[in-house]
């Protein structure tokens, strides 16, 4: 067994201790090649050097954002019998896909579940989303949620670590000050279906949760999973007692996504089209991903394989 773990040094939870332990205990079972993210695209290149290598596993110690980055690596040729499997040990802010795939939070822990599944040769394929030429594990979204990231990013990249009051800051900034509040930009279609216009905001999802805040999971579609295709919440009214109802609904825990007048909700699409009036921040895995006025959103079933 062949691997290459992928650091990012700068993750929220990653310390050089953690580090070691955890490079020490894989070296004990596989092959191990280590190496360090120094900046943004780091990761992708190395994952893409992995696949090209004809290595059997990538394993990333880092936030959501790096492992974004090693899939979009992993998969620059596409999807294939002879891309290296992908583990992920949460070392971020809020690990959504380590979470979904029921990994435990301590990295530490999580390096002793890929053990056990490497020993076990425990794989599973997942499905994932693509939008337009970057691939996606578990959300994407263009326009409000994309603009509270990119806040959000902002504040990091000035030296202001992320946490969960910070989104919450964050969103409640661009809800009280976009104008885009009165006019909602967003035209979404699925595909064989009618475009549905007027739409203030739309939560695209391809596992639940949708993210976390702190310990307290945010699910506005909660059957999405690895196994079907996309899911989509969406509103075309944004007024503040309804969303706040709505947001209630998706940190309690129900297992039925939030419903009522101006609430639009599709499960296991194929895919959609999401078109914007004007130039929208666009976000995939909670990372900023540049400014868009349209994207194509499709799900590829089994596109890669994961330990768990």
């Amino acid at each position: 067994m062949r691997a290459l773990l992928v650091v990012n040094p700068a993750a929220t939870t990653t310390s050089r201790r953690v580090t070691q332990v955890i490079t020490s205990a894989l070296a004990g079972e596989i092959k191990l090649e280590v190496a360090t993210t120094q900046a943004r695209g780091d990761a992708t290149r190395l994952a893409a050097q992995a696949n090209v290598d004809g290595l059997d596993l990538v394993i990333v110690l880092g936030g959501d954002g790096t492992i974004n980055e090693v899939v979009n690596g992993l998969l620059g040729l596409g999807p294939g019998a002879g891309v290296p499997a992908l583990a992920v040990l949460p070392g971020g802010h809020t690990n959504v896909l380590a979470h979904a795939l029921g990994l435990p939070a301590d990295p530490v822990e999580a390096t002793g579940a890929v053990l056990d599944a490497l020993r076990a040769g425990r794989r599973r394929p997942i499905g994932l989303g693509r939008a337009d030429e970057r691939w996606f594990t578990f959300c994407a979204g263009l326009g409000l949620d994309a603009e509270v990231v990119a806040r959000v990013e902002r504040q990091r990249a000035s030296g202001r670590p992320a946490s969960g009051s910070r989104y919450v800051r964050a969103a409640v900034t661009e809800f009280f000050g976009t104008a885009r509040r009165r006019h909602p930009p967003l035209t979404l279609q699925p595909f064989g279906a009618r475009p549905v216009p007027h739409v203030h905001v739309a939560l695209i999802t391809n596992t639940a949760p949708w993210t976390y805040l702190g310990g307290r999971s945010v699910n506005p579609s909660p059957h999405a999973s690895f196994d079907t295709g996309i899911d989509v919440f969406a509103l075309t009214r944004l007024r503040v007692l309804p969303t706040l109802r709505h947001v209630r609904h998706m940190i309690s825990g129900a297992d039925t996504p939030p419903a009522g007048r101006g609430v639009l909700n599709w499960h296991d699409l194929p895919g959609l089209n999401v078109r914007a009036e004007c130039p929208l921040p666009f976000q995939v895995d909670g990372e900023p991903a540049g400014v868009r006025t349209a994207v194509t959103i499709t799900c590829v079933p089994a596109a890669l394989e994961v330990l768990a």
